[in-house]
């Protein structure tokens, strides 16, 4: 099976990961996770704690996230969900009730397909 959509894997509550964590597929974090992480599709459960720096295409943020998170497609921060440090994402979406504390960059596209981040270039 090459099929990435059906790869799917837990970090339970009980478990506590520090270093590199890289995954493929679905990363549902229930636990706690200290480090690097890269992946796919990451979810934060309302019991989870990340403090990492993070490569993923997609992550939601029920629980509590600290740290550095580069998302190459969307940041999905739940009303449970609380997230600090800095954040550089395609697509934002904010609950109403989340804590958000960041510095944001949203990456954009130019007329001609060249990608650029919103908010950084100096107006003069």
């Amino acid at each position: 099976m090459n099929d990435t959509s059906t790869d799917f894997s837990i970090i339970d509550t009980d478990l506590t990961v520090e270093g590199t964590l890289t995954c493929k597929g679905k990363l549902i974090i229930k636990g706690t996770v200290r480090g690097t992480l890269d992946g796919d599709t990451v979810v934060i459960a309302k019991e989870g704690m990340v403090r990492a720096k993070t490569r993923v295409a997609r992550i939601t943020i029920a629980g509590n996230f600290e740290g550095d998170i580069d998302a190459s497609q969307e940041l999905v921060i739940l009303a449970t969900g609380t997230c600090s440090g800095n954040v550089v994402c395609k697509t934002l979406a904010v609950e109403a009730k989340a804590k958000f504390n960041a510095q944001v960059n949203c990456k954009s596209f130019d007329e001609n397909g060249s990608q650029g981040v919103l908010g950084t270039e100096d107006p003069g």
